[in-house]
This record gives structure tokens, sequence and C-alpha cells, in this order.
């Protein structure tokens, strides 16, 4: 049995994954593709040990999830008990409004608040997670042109309890190194999230893994070495197959010629 899992994001299959009989059918479809976990994001609403028993059914184990600051701001308790019932162990933030961040004010408040989450989680063996865009890779504090220092270089130094889900796509959009920044966070990245980007009719466009113009064996070889076990599997978008199955299918075939 391999010590690496690779996953789906269930965000990728929003569209087919809002009622418990969407979801049967959708997870039925991703174990035959050859994904026998998955990552719960984007599912209409349900009772979480509904979702898992229903996905765990189909052979298909839950492994992490995202959910809103908002929702951990309203209660923290709820997120807890939400993770208990899905049966994870990582949950991820997976995405902050610019206020909450540009100014250092924000900024230390932000961090305070997220190791105030991750400490409340870790004593429930959850572990939390952020999970990044491309706009964290703007450098704050720039003065006529110069300095300055990546938000996400600032959110992990100044966080204990927080672990980084990279998404090494948008990492690769925001003019980062995914393989240096997987080796940036060893010890931290756990799991990270692979999606691709090409150009489609003269425009950047998502693709799937290991179509587009990201060097994956080197990238794959780097979150290994910096302790990453599972490596999930998103596209919010198929321009190309104007189907998230094939191109998760594809993905998977993919990776599999990779050794994953």
């Amino acid at each position: 049995m391999s010590k690496y899992r690779v996953a789906v994001q269930m965000y990728t299959l929003r569209d087919f994954c809002k009622t418990p009989e969407d979801v049967r059918a959708s997870m039925k479809k991703v174990r035959k593709i050859g994904y026998n976990t998955a990552q719960i994001s984007g599912v209409g609403p349900m009772p979480p040990d509904e979702l898992r028993s229903i996905m765990m059914g189909e052979g298909v184990e839950p492994i992490g999830a995202h959910i809103g600051l908002d929702s951990f701001r309203a209660d923290v308790g709820d997120v807890i008990d939400t993770c208990h019932g899905w049966g994870v162990k990582y949950v991820a933030i997976p995405w902050l409004a610019m206020k909450d961040y540009k100014e250092p004010v924000a900024m230390r408040k932000l961090f305070k608040e997220f190791d105030g989450y991750g400490k409340a989680l870790k004593k429930e063996g959850i572990i939390l997670q952020y999970h990044n865009h491309h706009f964290e890779f703007e450098k704050i504090g720039v003065k006529n042109g110069r300095g300055g220092k990546v938000f996400l270089e600032s959110l992990f130094d100044n966080t204990k309890y927080l672990q980084a889900e990279l998404d090494l796509g948008w990492v690769k959009w925001g003019g980062g190194c995914p393989a240096a920044w997987a080796m940036r966070m060893k010890g931290r990245l756990d799991q990270v999230h692979l999606k691709d980007w090409g150009i489609v009719d003269g425009q950047l466009a998502l693709r799937e893994v290991g179509e587009g113009c990201i060097n994956w064996p080197v990238v794959i070889k780097a979150c290994k070495a910096a302790g990453t076990r599972d490596f999930i599997v998103e596209q919010d978008a198929c321009p190309l197959t104007n189907d998230p199955f094939k191109s998760i299918a594809i993905s998977r075939k993919n990776l599999q010629a990779m050794g994953l």
C-alpha cells in the first residue's frame, strides 16, 4: 500500500454534488475513475455524518475539508463538530479578503486569530490549514518600488498551529516556484492541491494535471521531500473537456504515469 494518496477535491464536482443522491452517483464515478479519497468542499447541505456514510459506502474516504473563515468566526465549536461528523482530521480555510491582511494591524490580528483556531482544533485532533490563491504572493510594504514581503511568507512565519495546504497551481500563477515553496513548508505540508495552467484560445486557462506548464515530476519530488502525503486534484473549470469527470480522469492517469 502506497504511503501517498491521490484525492479529488469535491469543489471540482460541485455541480454534481448538490443532493445526497448526486453525491452517491458522483462518488461511484470517482471510484471507478481510480480515486478512493476526496476532500470535501462545495457540497450541498446535508448532515456531516450522512455525507461521510454516502462517501464511504461508495469506497471514497473523506480525508479533509474546506470551511470558510466566516464559519470559524461564527462558531469554531460548530466547525469542530462538523469535522468530527465528516471524520476528517484536516480542515483548510480556503480564502481571505484583502481587508483581513492588507494593513500591519490587520495582519497581526489575523495571525493571532488563525493560531487561536489552530490551537483549539489541535486539542480535538484536527489540523488547521490555509489554502492559498495567487493574490497572497503580493508583497506587502513595498516602498518606492523596492522591498516588501510576500504575504504568504508572513502568514506562516507568524503562526505556530497553522499548516500550509499549498495550491501549487496558484503558487505558479502568483509568480512563486512550486517546488521551492514545497521545500519552504517542509514539515507543515501534509496535503497539497494540484492544478495546472495552459493557454487556451490565447488566454491563460486551467488544464488537467500534466497537460499544462508545471514540471510535475520535479514538484512532486519536492513535495515528498517536504513530507506531503496527500495530493489533491482540483480543477475549478474544465474549458477543454467541459466535463469535470473527464478532466479528473485525465489528471489521475497522468499522475499514475508519474508514479503517484
